[in-house]
Order: C-alpha cells, then sequence, then structure tokens
C-alpha cells in the first residue's frame, strides 16, 4: 500500500514534454510509479481536469529570518512554490564575523529572534531543527564576505583580505552554498571591484571542482547588477566579463530596464545576452511579472551615505551640512518620481498609516517636500522602512519574461496570513508572482505555451542552481508535486491587500507530505534544507 495515488491528472513533467494524462503514485518522499494503471495507496486525489506538475521554484527569495520567525511560508506554498533559492543580493544568512556580525545582531534583535551563529552550517541546523514548510537552499553572500573582512567601509580589498574572503566563501561551499551573490548597488558590495569578485569566483570554483563539489557543472555567480537603470548596458557588459574571465556561469538577479530613460534599452539588453550565449557564455535570469520593484527605501541615498554601515548613515543624514547635500541631490528626481514610490513597511506605531501611501501624498500630507519627508522617515525608522518602486514598463516585461533562458523569482520573504509576519504593506509578489505569471501571462496573454512555462519555473532553476533530483515529475524524484486548475489559476494580491490567497492551486506536495489540500493548508512542516 502507497501513500498516494493522483489520479486522471494531465501531468507536465517539467522538460517541455507534450502534457499526458497519467496517474502518480508518491510513497514517502518520492514519486514511485506514473502511468495508466490504478496502484493500490492510502489516499486517492481525483485531478480529473487539473494539471500535475513539479513543484514550483522560487530563484530569488529572501526568506532567511523570516524563516526563522514562522516556517510556514503560506504566501509561498499556496502559489505552488515548494523549493526557495535564499542567499540573493550579496545577503545570505552567513558567514557572520566581525561587523557583518555586528551589524547583522541588530536585526535579530529587532525581529525578536534569540538564535545567534557565525557558519553557514550552523545556521542550516537551526533553521531545519524549528521546521520549514518548504525547501531551502542558498546562495553565499558577497557583502556578508566582504563586510565579515573589510566591513562597510569604503576600500579596497588589499594585502590578505582577498585570501580571507576566499577562506570564508570556500567553507561556505563546502556547508552547502550553491553559488556566490553579490549586490553591487548595496553596502559592501557596492564598495568592490570587479577584480574582486574575479578573484573570489576562480578560485573557489577551481577548489570547489577538485573536491568533487560540484561535479558536471560550472560553479555558479548570480548578481544583482550594478545598475538596472542609467548604466544598466555597462552593468551587463561587466557580469558577461566575470563570466568569460571566471569560467562561471552566471544569473542575473530580477533582470529590468529601470526607469523610463532607460526603457528604450532592451533591444540592447536582449541582444547582449544573446550574443553572450551564443558565444559560450553560460548566462541566465529571472524575473518578477510586476512592473513594481521593492527595496529598503535608504537605497535613494547617494551611494556615498553609505560608507561606513548603518551608524555612519544615519550620523550623514542628522549632520546639517552632509544632509543639505543629500536633500539637494534627491530634490532632482521631481515630484512625478515620487508620486511613483510607495512606503511598504513601517516599525513605528505612530506612523503606520504611512504604509501603502506614495511619498509625494505623504509628504503633502505633512507640507513638506519629498526629499525632506524620505530623509525624515529614514531617520526615524533608523533606515528599516521598505519601499516599492514603479519604474518599469510593461512591454519590456513581457519581451523578457518571452526569453527561453529567464527564470521566475519572487524577490521576497517568505510570509503568512497570521503571525510575526503579517505585517506591513509587501509587494504583492510575495503572494502572487507564479499563479500571475501562468494565469496572466500565459493563460491570458499567450506569452508561451504552458509546458514550457512550467520548465521555466520547475526544471530549468533545478539545473541551473544544482537542485538534485526535484524539477521534473519522474519515478524515483522527490515527491514535490502541485496540483492546479490551470482556468481558475490566479494572483489575487494587490499593492493595497498584499495579504491575499492566490487561487487555482489545489494541492501542493513537498517531500510527499501534503502542504495544500483542496485550496487549504494543512499545517504540515515538512521542508528540508538542501
Amino acid at each position: 500500500m502507497f501513500d498516494y495515488l493522483i489520479k486522471n491528472g494531465i501531468v507536465l513533467n517539467g522538460i517541455d514534454s507534450e502534457p499526458i494524462r497519467q496517474n502518480v503514485v508518491i510513497s514517502g518522499d518520492r514519486i514511485v510509479y506514473l502511468g495508466n494503471k490504478e496502484i493500490p495507496s492510502g489516499e486517492l486525489i481525483d485531478a480529473e481536469g487539473l494539471y500535475v506538475a513539479p513543484g514550483f521554484i522560487d530563484v530569488h527569495a529572501h526568506s532567511e529570518f523570516n524563516l526563522l520567525l514562522d516556517g510556514r511560508a503560506e504566501g509561498k506554498l499556496t502559489q505552488g512554490i515548494t523549493t526557495e533559492i535564499n542567499g540573493n543580493c550579496g545577503l545570505s544568512a552567513a558567514p557572520l564575523y566581525g561587523e557583518a556580525f555586528e551589524h547583522r545582531l541588530q536585526e535579530l534583535e529587532q525581529l525578536g529572534i534569540n538564535e545567534r551563529w557565525h557558519e553557514l552550517d550552523e545556521y542550516l541546523k537551526i533553521l531545519q531543527s524549528k521546521g520549514i514548510a518548504l525547501n531551502f537552499a542558498t546562495l553565499c553572500g558577497h557583502g556578508n564576505l566582504r563586510a565579515s573582512v573589510i566591513g562597510y567601509a569604503n576600500a579596497p580589498c588589499e594585502g590578505d583580505m582577498l585570501d580571507r574572503m576566499k577562506a570564508l566563501f570556500h567553507k561556505a561551499v563546502i556547508q552547502g552554498a550553491c553559488g556566490l551573490s553579490t549586490g553591487l548597488v548595496y553596502p559592501p558590495g557596492i564598495y568592490s571591484d570587479t577584480r574582486e569578485i574575479i578573484g573570489l569566483m576562480d578560485v573557489v570554483a577551481s577548489e570547489s571542482k577538485k573536491h568533487g563539489l560540484i561535479p558536471d557543472r560550472k560553479f555558479l555567480y548570480t548578481s544583482h547588477i550594478r545598475s538596472e537603470g542609467d548604466r544598466l548596458l555597462e552593468a551587463i557588459e561587466e557580469v558577461i566579463g566575470i563570466a568569460k574571465e571566471a569560467g562561471a556561469n552566471v544569473h542575473i538577479s530580477h533582470i529590468k530596464t529601470s526607469g523610463e530613460q532607460n526603457w528604450w534599452k532592451i533591444d540592447s539588453v536582449v541582444n547582449m545576452l544573446e550574443e553572450a550565449r551564443n558565444s559560450g557564455v553560460g548566462i541566465t535570469c529571472d524575473s518578477y511579472p510586476y512592473i513594481a520593484s521593492s527595496t529598503d527605501l535608504d537605497t535613494v541615498l547617494p551611494a556615498w551615505t553609505f560608507a561606513g554601515g548603518l551608524k555612519e548613515e544615519l550620523r550623514r543624514l542628522k549632520d546639517p551640512e552632509k544632509c543639505q547635500k543629500i536633500r539637494a541631490e534627491l530634490s532632482l528626481k521631481g515630484d512625478e518620481y515620487w508620486k511613483n514610490v510607495y512606503v511598504s513597511s513601517i516599525r513605528n506605531p505612530v506612523s503606520k498609516w504611512m504604509e501603502g501611501e506614495s511619498i509625494f501624498d505623504i509628504a503633502s500630507r505633512k507640507k513638506k517636500v519629498p526629499a525632506d519627508m524620505v530623509v525624515d522617515i529614514i531617520i526615524d525608522e533608523k533606515a528599516t522602512a521598505g519601499a516599492i518602486f514603479f519604474t518599469m514598463n510593461e512591454d519590456n516585461l513581457r519581451r523578457l519574461l518571452s526569453l527561453p533562458y529567464v527564470m521566475i523569482g519572487s524577490d521576497s520573504s517568505a510570509r503568512s496570513f497570521s503571525g510575526p509576519t503579517f505585517k506591513g504593506k509587501p509587494h504583492p509578489r510575495g503572494f502572487g508572482t507564479f499563479p500571475k505569471f501562468i494565469g496572466t501571462y500565459v493563460r491570458d496573454e499567450n506569452l508561451m505555451p504552458l509546458p514550457e512555462a512550467v520548465r521555466r519555473i520547475t526544471s530549468l532553476p533545478a539545473g541551473t542552481f544544482g537542485i538534485k533530483e526535484r524539477g521534473i515529475i519522474k519515478e524515483g524524484f522527490f515527491a514535490d508535486i502541485i496540483i492546479f486548475n490551470y482556468n481558475k489559476i490566479s494572483a489575487n494580491a494587490t499593492y493595497k491587500e498584499p495579504f491575499t490567497k492566490s487561487s487555482g492551486i489545489e494541492y501542493v506536495f513537498v517531500n510527499g507530505s501534503l502542504a495544500v489540500s483542496k485550496g487549504e493548508l494543512t499545517g504540515t512542516c515538512h521542508g528540508r534544507v538542501l
């Protein structure tokens, strides 16, 4: 007697083959049978009229700390996500030493997380012991490496600093990191140069191969590139150069053309990617199906503001002379820009009314100019306020989503519909990314065939990030499976009401355990650290 028989479903196996009506049998955490027989099993799921697919893989997540607070990850499960890739944009859970540990300590205390760690394996043991509802894989953040060795100063990597960073990175690889990520617009990554990144990739990639840690594939470098707007083309050129020199596969995170003045660059972006791939460079990307991005509000500040870390940033904002210079630079953006920047999270209870409102409207209510309002919010929130930025073009988004090497990433942390992560007005992508991709762009707009769309969010990311025995419906593979109604799948989360469950996801299996049944969460936490 096996555990589950999924009967009469239309199977999309994840590798771009035509849909086929098959029965799927699950025993323990594995798929044990595909075919037309009705194998006696403990529970029958009649999937008549529904599609059966591998669990979706979110290649761009930021759940390191939210999962410690609440491992249920309800916003992700109800999208059909069964695996997340974390450690993106240069920020991972570990390593944490020196200034990196001190900086993260403040955030852990604010979140109410009591556990402490330095190494990646220490963090992963804590995470697994708490219980998580989906599978967790992680990159190693370059920002962690740099801050652990050099700190947050605007300083070059000199002397033995690179060797010390290499040693930390190599240890993280041994402990399970699937690649290196950079956030070249955030401190301290913003202070690094190309040679520093190539140095890290070159040595650790060769060491990893030597010890058989990553057989049959090049080591992966992912990047929130140095610019997604005014210097976008130069930033893409840099990442392609790193791929060529380091002999690594590269992955551009949340690729976009940001800012109306940069929308015209889409043809050049696509041409650069195609030429690189045609010349043998292993380059992939991810995107989310929204025209708004989301990150910390203080990213609008001039880059020089961040040197030295958070304390120095806040000190400059409070210094009359330096603050005047900052306000002058922010004023250049103009009212139209601030009408498209919305506050998404505020910690001060007195200012909670700002969540979901634009900077322009907040400033008008407070009878201030937007530049002054932004500075006041950042100071009051100690640089923790989140924001949503409407800077992208819908046609360009469709063009990028249509590229066969572009995967889907939510660029969000795991949240639930109650508990400690139920707060603020976060970007709706944390609740609707995958249903919106399939429901809006695949079904409604016919951007690509459904089997190809499923490949982009299952087997392609599994192969790119080295996730073994997942991402395909295949006998012997792990039973990460979703069953969805193609006619009904849709995202219901909005910018005003983000904590809204998607429609059409009927069943979700994680390692053979039902996490969603008949559209309802079961509360099980059978996810694993990969």
